[in-house]
């Protein structure tokens, strides 16, 4: 059984527009043997995005994902702390907590965005 990690842009396309996704992406997100996590920290991006204006998702959005299946990380005092000595390659708050958390918990990340690859983290394309 492996773990993986679901990245803000991930999760909406997993969400919404699957296709998008690669097909490995696909396939790992739907085989019942893996197991597909999402942070709070992507729920509380979301949120934010869509309270300013530049993200539309519908209402029941947060009821399609939390009847989803998915495991949901909270966020710690020592991910709190490990982030600020994370290096800064990549500059988006919420990226960071997230390759935190995927490297803590030894989880592959999987993610469209090129910058995560400058950490040590294990990435599938997303």
């Amino acid at each position: 059984m492996m773990k993986f990690l679901l990245d803000t842009h991930s999760l909406l396309w997993t969400v919404f527009e699957p296709d998008k996704l690669s097909t490995e992406a696909q396939e790992i997100i739907v085989d019942h043997n893996n197991i597909i996590c999402l942070s709070l920290i992507s729920l509380w991006e979301i949120s934010i995005k869509q309270n300013i204006g530049r993200l539309d998702i519908p209402k029941e959005f947060f009821e399609v994902v939390s009847e989803g299946g998915f495991e949901i990380l909270s966020l710690t005092m020592d991910q709190i702390k490990k982030y600020r000595t994370l290096p800064l390659h990549h500059r988006d708050p919420f990226e960071r907590m997230l390759i935190i958390q995927a490297r803590q918990q030894k989880l592959i990340f999987i993610t469209r965005d090129s910058e995560i690859s400058q950490y040590d983290v294990e990435i599938v394309k997303a």
